[in-house]
């Protein structure tokens, strides 16, 4: 996820060099988020029924907590557009599946391997379920002179090359910039191209739901990959490595790639209407949500990333508390904007939107980022204006200001004693594990991005 102000700072580096020229963790440090880069597939990074899912988004997140930082996303399937953010420095780590080659550690530093695989000829099967009579090429000596679709991928350059040569230079590779490894061999499973190359790993993946492809010759044989960092951030390079050696030791890292890498149920992802490499909604609410959002003048999926916070798109949630519906809206709440656990779900959508423009009404003028104010309106949301507006007292009382939320509102909400202001709250009777806003506008914010990463 980049945060809304993420982008511009991103910017502000890039035409900053002294900026660029820190110590990679040093950045870090002063910006409070780790920036990782990486595409959108089956694998890597996406959404299934709303929740941000992916192998690389899952190791960027772990890489996070042992670092103690978040981890904002940035995803492209253009590589070369990726490779053109990590050398204007716009970004700390490209987690993609990087071969170890000379070619690569010329561009990057390269972490330890996360793991080995092999570059695949994917092409169809001849038979009566395809329809093709072509049979399959079984050895690269009998490749015909016929076009090779690629991902144009700078790091992959030196893989294309041996096939190329392997082939007896009858290939004629054509570099697509806007379609990723996964695209291409759907295009090939649908007769679109004949033949296209792919990282093994993912094409054993995708061959399981495209059954009547052929994957079975190898074009380059197996090597090591890794994540690229910047040529001169060594002190980040050395924190990867020290936490990859801690994921392997735990079993953490063979865990996270057996569950995607060899998960059966990735066949079923592809049936779902709310899958993100083959669609676009986010639920069934979408429509009710795109249209309530217009009462707030928010993103549609800002909205679509609270209401799956509170009910994870269940509506018929009612808690323990009473709260109820896809907002969670409490009894008394509900009223107010005319709205029961009887109501439709666009009706509850819409009373729970008219609810955060009552509290943006509420909240202090002075709060005039609008950026902040959607950090401060998410947290009425949650624990009410009056815990909020308390902590923006207490905020300003030592020291930090009472207009930002992150690092200075949030930190005084989630340490309320009144007599050590960094300490335990005074009684946690006082305040029911339900509502405690621990986490809470940085969870929404940060589904908020990914959806915004993937969703269109």
């Amino acid at each position: 996820m980049v945060a809304a102000g993420g982008v511009f700072f991103i910017w502000k580096q890039f035409f900053i060099p002294e900026v660029a020229k820190k110590d990679a963790l040093q950045k870090i440090r002063e910006r409070g988020y780790i920036i990782v880069l990486t595409d959108r597939n089956t694998l890597n990074y996406f959404v299934l029924r709303g929740q941000p899912m992916g192998y690389q988004l899952e190791l960027a997140e772990s890489f996070g907590k042992y670092l103690g930082y978040p981890v904002k996303m940035i995803a492209a399937d253009n590589i070369q557009k990726l490779k053109y953010y990590m050398d204007y420095h716009v970004a700390d780590i490209l987690a993609l599946n990087l071969p170890a080659t000379s070619t690569t550690k010329k561009q990057l530093k390269l972490t330890d391997p996360l793991g080995e695989t092999r570059l695949v000829l994917v092409q169809r099967k001849a038979g009566k379920r395809t329809g093709d009579t072509l049979k399959p090429v079984g050895n690269l000596n009998d490749f015909p002179s016929d076009t090779v679709y690629v991902q144009d991928h700078p790091f992959l350059e030196p893989l294309y090359h041996t096939f190329y040569k392997n082939s007896g230079k009858k290939a004629i590779l054509k570099r697509i910039t806007d379609r990723s490894q996964e695209l291409l061999v759907r295009d090939v499973a649908d007769g679109k191209i004949r033949f296209t190359l792919c990282q093994e790993n993912l094409a054993m993946v995708l061959h399981r739901n495209y059954p009547h492809l052929d994957i079975s010759v190898l074009a380059f044989p197996i090597y090591s990959y890794g994540w690229g960092i910047n040529l001169h951030s060594d002190s980040l390079r050395k924190k990867v490595n020290e936490w990859l050696q801690n994921e392997r030791k735990s079993g953490d890292l063979k865990y996270t790639y057996l569950s995607y890498f060899q998960n059966n149920r990735i066949n079923g992802y592809f049936k779902s209407d709310y899958f993100s490499i083959v669609g676009t909604k986010l639920s069934p609410f979408d429509a009710a949500i795109r249209q309530s959002s217009q009462i707030i003048w928010w993103d549609w999926r800002l909205v679509a990333s609270l209401v799956y916070q509170e009910s994870n798109f269940q509506a018929g949630l009612t808690s323990a508390r009473s709260a109820h519906g896809l907002m969670q809206l409490m009894p008394e709440t509900a009223a107010k904007f005319g709205v029961s656990a009887a109501s439709t779900p666009a009706q509850q959508i819409a009373a729970g939107v008219k609810y955060l423009r009552f509290i943006d009404q509420q909240l202090p003028a002075e709060i005039t980022d609008p950026i902040e104010r959607i950090y401060f309106v998410l947290a009425t949301y949650n624990v009410g204006i009056g815990r909020v507006l308390s902590a923006s007292e207490k905020a300003e009382k030592y020291g930090r200001d009472k207009n930002r939320w992150n690092r200075h509102v949030d930190y005084y909400l989630l340490r309320r004693s009144k007599k050590d202001p960094v300490g335990e709250p005074d009684s946690t009777d006082l305040y029911p594990i339900d509502l405690k806003s621990e986490g809470f506008v940085n969870e929404v914010v940060g589904r908020y991005f990914h959806y915004r990463n993937l969703i269109r």
